[in-house]
């Protein structure tokens, strides 16, 4: 999809509507575009993200998430999956910058079967925020397999979608338009796709964050669904001063 590009008038985007043909507008309303940077970034780290592990950031844009950790991650651990070439190459060009890009290496696929990918990507972290808030249970149901063939056993997801008292009964993707569903059907799909499923104390401007895990996560980093970086960090202290018991190490 080619739009004109509006970044040279107004390169924020500020006073677009989501959706709107501006690469910071199309992913979402352009005023919190640094706040869902931040709200990602925060959740991913107080969940134990390292700089050595792997993430996936499916529905990657123009990389509103992309630009943090991008530079954050070690060389090659980012993969991104996008639809619309023309978002990464904004989000690059406005961004990252091309420099960050060749340092950094990440991966990124435009195609949303990910076919590319023949053997598991053994991802530490995957992320969806605000995908399952524009897709039917179908798509819901595909992004959950597809996260669970490519996470480490000890992997999660990390994923949002815009709670209510009924369903949606549509199919395929919706956008911009928003979709809701009920705690209960999200957790049946993902107990369907053989993952652990727990809504999590972690505020979004519209929707619910929830966490889907493999088998082997670390179900203590975020009990009862309550996060904090606090716990987190006494948790790597303690992990440290224990004799004969050390951190990950780093691969």
């Amino acid at each position: 999809m080619l739009f004109k590009n509006k970044s040279t008038s107004n390169p924020l985007g500020i006073g677009l509507k989501a959706g709107d043909e501006h690469y910071r507008a199309y992913v979402g309303p352009p005023h919190d575009y640094d706040l869902i940077s931040a709200m990602v970034f925060n959740l991913l780290t107080s969940l134990g993200l390292r700089q050595h592990h792997r993430v996936l950031d499916i529905g990657c844009g123009s990389l509103r998430i992309g630009r943090l950790l991008i530079p954050y991650l070690n060389q090659g651990n980012y993969f991104g999956v996008e639809p619309n070439r023309w978002l990464v190459n904004d989000g690059i060009k406005n961004e990252t910058g091309r420099n960050l890009i060749n340092i950094k290496k990440p991966t990124f696929c435009f195609d949303v079967e990910m076919q590319e990918f023949n053997q598991s990507l053994n991802i530490d972290y995957a992320i969806a925020q605000s995908i399952f808030s524009h897709c039917g249970k179908d798509l819901i149901t595909h992004w959950l397999k597809l996260s669970a063939n490519h996470l480490a056993d000890n992997g999660a997801l990390l994923a949002t979608f815009v709670l209510d008292e009924q369903d949606f009964e549509g199919d395929g993707w919706v956008y911009p338009h928003c979709v809701k569903y009920k705690t209960e059907t999200i957790a049946s799909l993902a107990d369907e796709c053989d993952l652990g499923f727990q809504v999590l104390d972690w505020k979004h401007p519209r929707q619910v964050w929830a966490l889907f895990s493999k088998k082997d996560y670390d179900q203590s980093l975020c009990s009862n669904g309550n996060i904090t970086w606090n716990h987190l960090v006494t948790q790597l202290l303690n992990q440290t001063s224990e004799p004969g018991k050390t951190v990950k190490s780093q691969s």
